[in-house]
């Protein structure tokens, strides 16, 4: 299939470009800045420019069948009398439905959206699904959610496909964010406090998420449904900052600090949402993905740390 995407050079996208290419799609990656990132084929490239409402994305979208739209704000600097969600809309909510809406116009059959876990919310008491009501705690997740809504009014108003697809944390080779941080603090030896988090926590691994995108680009059953991800099974912290370090071939040093004072010294240092998301639970199910789509992760949650760790 012809497909455009975005965001092939952030995490995400710089495995599942390849992973497209292999399958045997044409694959046009409309990118937000110059120059050509040494993975991606100059051909393959369209300038684009930053992504907001008025975004230009006719060259990118010639001829597309397919849009997998990865591309979003994830992060913004904090300060007095800043608006977070405000800046998070920009890319995230305006910026992706004027990309939908230019993609049905041009006669583009599905869009693909990776939307996050978090607008299911921000801890689980029992593993999320599909037809939980959204609960997002964080401007991000905010913004994902009414891109969501957005997105299945432009496909009820227009006829065009929509695939959400929810990853819970993502990890696997050059990482960004926390997973990263933890990785790099395991390999160093430096000891971590988290020798007491007992929690359960759904993680998917890069190369399960691009098989289920590549799934959904092409499954008849996935047009206007929403997916969680997962590797299908869960993990206490603890256990995985474990399993990091014998994947590194160096045993991860933790020390049993109890969960209520990382909590207490989180708050008291404003990383509360840091520790909430390394101490919490966050379970995810995904048995529709299975039964609708007939997918399986293709590694457990083990395969895909010890890949990790040999690409590290």
């Amino acid at each position: 299939m012809k497909c455009m995407l975005t965001g092939a050079s952030g995490f995400i996208g710089r495995s599942l470009y390849p992973q497209l290419k292999l399958l045997g799609h044409q694959v046009r990656c409309g990118l937000r800045h110059t120059g050509t990132p040494v993975d991606i084929h100059s051909a393959d490239i369209v300038d684009i420019g930053s992504i907001d409402a008025s975004t230009d994305w006719n060259r990118a979208l010639v001829d597309a069948e397919v849009v997998v739209h990865l591309a979003a704000r994830a992060h913004v600097t904090n300060g007095r009398n800043f608006d977070p969600l405000s800046e998070f809309r920009i890319v995230n909510v305006e910026g992706t439905l004027n990309l939908a809406q230019q993609a049905a116009d041009t006669g583009v059959c599905r869009f693909v959206f990776i939307s996050s876990i978090g607008v299911n919310g921000s801890e689980s008491f029992k593993p999320f699904t599909e037809t939980d009501m959204p609960a997002p705690q964080e401007p991000y997740a905010i913004s994902k959610m009414e891109a969501e809504i957005g997105l299945f009014k432009i496909g009820e108003r227009t006829g065009m496909e929509i695939v959400v697809i929810r990853p819970p944390l993502v990890y696997g080779a050059g990482a960004p964010g926390n997973f990263g941080r933890l990785l790099r603090a395991v390999k160093s030896g430096v000891p971590l406090p988290f020798g007491s988090v007992h929690n359960r926590r759904t993680l998917v691994g890069i190369e399960n998420l691009v098989s289920l995108i590549a799934n959904c680009i092409e499954h008849p059953s996935a047009a206007n449904q929403v997916f969680l991800a997962g590797d299908g099974e869960d993990i206490s912290t603890s256990d995985l900052l474990r399993f990091m370090g014998d994947s590194l071939n160096r045993r991860a040093r933790l020390l049993p600090v109890p969960v209520p004072l990382l909590q207490a010294v989180g708050n008291l240092i404003g990383r509360r949402a840091t520790v909430q998301k390394i101490c919490g639970n966050l379970q995810v199910d995904i048995s529709k993905a299975r039964k609708v789509l007939g997918w399986e992760p293709p590694l457990s949650t083990i395969e895909g740390l010890s890949r990790m760790a040999l690409e590290a």
